[in-house]
């Protein structure tokens, strides 16, 4: 999961349910990297305060999304090669993209301005929510 697909499911946006089903469905182990996290953590953060920002993140994990930490040499340096080769795509991405990629997963996004060309090229696999 990337921060685009956790806020719409934390603010019921647009594509809430999409995402809703997938992390509800006890067949998936739905992931999302830290630095991810970080981002629905501020944006919660700025539109409302801190302790929103704590609930957000805590209600994430009550639903079963599993944080990952990677950050071992081959993990971030594969971030840092999709970064160097995409330069539009964000760094929370490229790291979203590597776990995905060392998972063997799909992403699960509504960024389609970061990911459609990445899509195209084969670089990863994923699931738009809108």
């Amino acid at each position: 999961m990337d921060a685009s697909a956790l806020i719409a499911y934390l603010r019921g946006e647009q594509g809430a349910e999409i995402v809703e089903s997938v992390l509800m469905d006890r067949n998936n182990e739905c992931t999302a990297h830290a630095i991810n996290l970080c981002e629905v953590f501020y944006d919660f953060m700025r539109a409302e305060n801190e302790e929103t920002a704590l609930n957000v993140i805590a209600d994430l994990s009550s639903v079963g999304l599993v944080i990952r930490n990677d950050m071992d040499f081959p993990f971030w340096q594969t971030a840092a090669r999709i970064k160097a080769k995409y330069r539009r795509v964000s760094l929370a991405d490229c790291l979203a993209i590597a776990l995905a990629d060392r998972l063997g997963c799909e992403i699960v996004t509504s960024d389609h301005h970061e990911f459609d060309a990445l899509v195209d090229q084969g670089v990863c696999r994923v699931m738009f929510i809108r």
